[in-house]
């Protein structure tokens, strides 16, 4: 058994900075990737930033330069400065996890971000 938990969301001002931090925990083996999607009412999930094995980061477009992700054994964080209200939705920790029988993909409950002033 795998979980994912999530936490760091919250309300800020556009500009403002927020850190979301993403755990993994359970049977373990290898974690082949790491990332963070994210939904808006009324829209599709979308990839946010992701990292995979030793390769580097890749981000979608619209937060490139603005967005940071990073990795440590089995937790990822994505630092996220000048938000901006577009920024807003549910943001998802997703990893792909061998334990030892099986490649699983694996998904947190959601944080949500909310830029508003």
């Amino acid at each position: 058994q795998v979980q994912l938990v999530e936490s760091g969301g919250g309300l800020v001002q556009p500009g403002g900075s927020l850190r979301l931090s993403c755990a993994a925990s359970g049977s373990i083996f290898n974690i082949n990737r790491m990332g963070w999607y994210r939904q808006a009412p009324g829209k599709q999930r979308e990839l946010v930033a992701v990292i995979t094995g030793g390769l580097n980061p890749i981000y979608v477009d619209s937060v490139k330069g603005r967005f940071t992700i990073s990795r440590d054994k089995n937790t990822v964080d994505l630092q996220m400065r000048s938000l901006k209200p577009e920024d807003t939705a549910v943001y998802l920790c997703n990893a792909e996890i061998f334990d030892g029988r099986r490649v699983s993909d694996y998904w947190g409950q959601g944080t949500q971000v909310t830029v508003s002033s």
